[in-house]
């Protein structure tokens, strides 16, 4: 139950008005009151001889009575309260009950012999009511509604339990604001499935994005189309930011413009600076690892997704082990990382992949504060996404898709854990609705390279098989019979044969694989083992081809290993694998 509160009006008549209309909206079924501050107010949508006008001006006797100058010049409270879509129908006895106690949790109409204010409640549909009231008490005070909003989410949960409905997780103020009733049917008018906040707060999250400093963040901002207004300093120094849709105007034909601290907390241009504040280490002196991918042209979309799926390994590890403030900044970045991907990615994987970005977006946030830089190996892997462009839906670039993919749900399963364990209710079932929507996009992008691989292990000799399974049971003799009952173990076999036919050790790749990381939300670990080797042992994302002899005839493998330094006989040490090269 989600009680939504907005006291910025200025004309009961208006609201009413909204709230009786029947004609434009297709929830304004049966407009009606359910309760009202004295059980006796007017109600226009059944008796036939109330008006409007009748009820506004009951409702604002109080404010009137005042002098002109003493009036205070918004004098609307109002607030929607919404059941879940999954909750039964609340009768109008039940919302009436749900009303009065609002009312008198927000200080509306404390009750117990207290001034309150005038207000009534009227359904409209089956899921939800308003309440309208005016701020005045019937003593002419104002009422002590400080922090209305928080009271009254904090009354919802209670009424969730005693009712027997859909409970929602406590919030802890650190979630993006909700749209208003106002900006939510404004949308609907203007043919939008979602309001300008929602659509703004997405594009300048997508912006931010891998961003390294305030010229590129409002470069991409201005590239998406958006109308930007800075607020400088007198010395000149960049203060803020505000942003709006050019067909979003209001009734004066302006555009509406919003700050960036009011489409999320961490989307101020403070708090956005925090973000590129850490990389400038990286930029100054980049790394071997960022010298070898500029030389070797590993910005392009696989290359960037080889890297997203390794700083997605590492950060996990960082999540489940770091500090606070470490494992903050990682899931914080993991964020980034998920909108670069769904903005590049084929079409058959990139509406799970928004969906889960849009998810996690409430998991990237809590009151633990995160110290930027850590976070530069999945900020510089987001950065990379962007750069590297649109990614094919096939060849390596799909297969690099499952790749990363897969690397980030266990990292997004990470972040939902760690959450639940610090009681960050709404984070952690945002993290894991993101971890779901990112099983069925994997799913979308895995099919065709696993079934390449499983066609492959098919036909490898029967000696070839025999021998792999005897290693298979060596080397995780945990695991061993269940993955040789999973279908994908057919494409770890033909991974496996990969690995050995370039000069690895399988046995060492797959007790690192497993021994570094859990596996127990994995659907298929055989899947799961097969993107870790493929990986670790830089194997080509979309199989290499094996002669009859099971070498590979892909050159480019052959050449990585050739050219590897200290890798003696061909064959790299089990340290070699669990250390630099992760």
């Amino acid at each position: 139950m989600i009680p939504s509160v907005n006291k910025s009006g200025s004309r009961t008549i208006g609201l009413l008005a909204y709230l009786y209309e029947t004609g434009k909206y297709e929830d304004h079924t049966d407009p009606h009151l359910v309760a009202s501050f004295d059980g006796m107010s007017p109600d226009p949508g059944r008796d036939p001889n109330a008006t409007l006008k009748d009820l506004q001006q009951l409702l604002d006797q109080p404010v009137m009575a005042l002098p002109k100058h003493a009036r205070p010049a918004k004098h609307v409270w109002h607030t929607s309260v919404r059941s879940d879509p999954d909750d039964r129908i609340l009768s109008d006895e039940e919302w009436a009950d749900i009303a009065r106690r609002i009312v008198a949790a927000t200080g509306i109409d404390p009750g117990d012999g207290q001034p309150g204010c005038r207000w009534a409640a009227v359904r409209h549909a089956d899921d939800h009511i308003h309440i309208v009231a005016t701020l005045v008490t019937e003593d002419g005070h104002r009422p002590d509604d400080y922090r209305s909003g928080a009271r009254a989410q904090a009354e919802a949960r209670l009424i969730e339990k005693e009712l027997g409905l859909h409970q929602v997780a406590p919030g802890d103020g650190t979630a993006a604001q909700r749209p208003t009733s106002a900006e939510r049917h404004k949308a609907e008018r203007q043919g939008r499935e979602r309001t300008a906040r929602e659509e703004l707060r997405e594009t300048v999250r997508r912006a931010v994005t891998g961003a390294s400093s305030d010229e590129e963040f409002f470069e991409r901002l201005a590239a998406a189309g958006l109308l930007i207004r800075t607020r400088a300093a007198p010395s000149g120094d960049l203060l803020g930011y505000k942003v709006a849709l050019p067909d979003d105007l209001n009734k004066d034909g302006e555009p509406v413009f919003y700050p960036g601290a009011r489409l999320a907390p961490d989307l101020s241009l403070p708090r956005i600076r925090e973000r590129w504040s850490g990389d400038v280490q990286d930029q100054d002196n980049p790394t071997p690892q960022q010298a070898d991918a500029v030389r070797t042209g590993l910005g392009a979309p696989a290359g960037a997704r080889r890297k997203t799926a390794s700083a997605a390994w590492q950060a996990m590890l960082l999540v489940q082990q770091g500090d606070d403030a470490v494992a903050a900044a990682h899931i914080a970045a993991a964020g980034e990382v998920l909108d670069a991907l769904a903005t590049t990615s084929a079409a058959h994987t990139r509406r799970e992949l928004r969906e889960a970005a849009t998810a996690f977006e409430r998991a990237s946030r809590s009151h633990v504060r995160a110290v930027r830089g850590h976070d530069r190996a999945l900020r510089q892997a987001a950065r990379e996404l962007v750069h590297g462009g649109p990614a094919l839906g096939r060849g390596e670039d799909g297969a690099t898709t499952a790749m990363a993919i897969e690397m980030l749900f266990f990292l997004i399963t990470a972040a939902a854990h760690w959450h639940a364990k610090k009681g960050h209710a709404q984070q952690a079932e945002a993290a894991a609705r993101a971890a779901e929507h990112l099983r069925t996009a994997y799913q979308a992008a895995a099919a065709q390279p696993l079934g390449v691989l499983y066609q492959r292990g098919r036909h490898l000799s029967r000696p070839m098989l025999q021998r792999q399974t005897v290693m298979l049971r060596e080397a995780l003799p945990g695991l061993a019979e269940q993955i040789l009952t999973e279908p994908g173990w057919y494409a770890l076999a033909t991974t496996i044969a990969e690995a050995e036919a370039t000069g690895h050790d399988p046995a060492a790749l797959l007790s690192d694989a497993v021994e570094r990381r859990e596996l127990d939300t994995a659907d298929s670990v055989s899947d799961v083992l097969v993107w870790r080797l493929r990986r670790t042992a830089e194997l080509p994302a979309d199989a290499s081809p094996l002669s009859e002899n099971g070498t590979t005839s892909r050159e480019s493998s052959t050449r990585r290993t050739a050219t590897r330094p200290n890798a003696p006989g061909g064959r790299r040490s089990a340290e070699r694998i669990s250390g630099k090269t992760l």
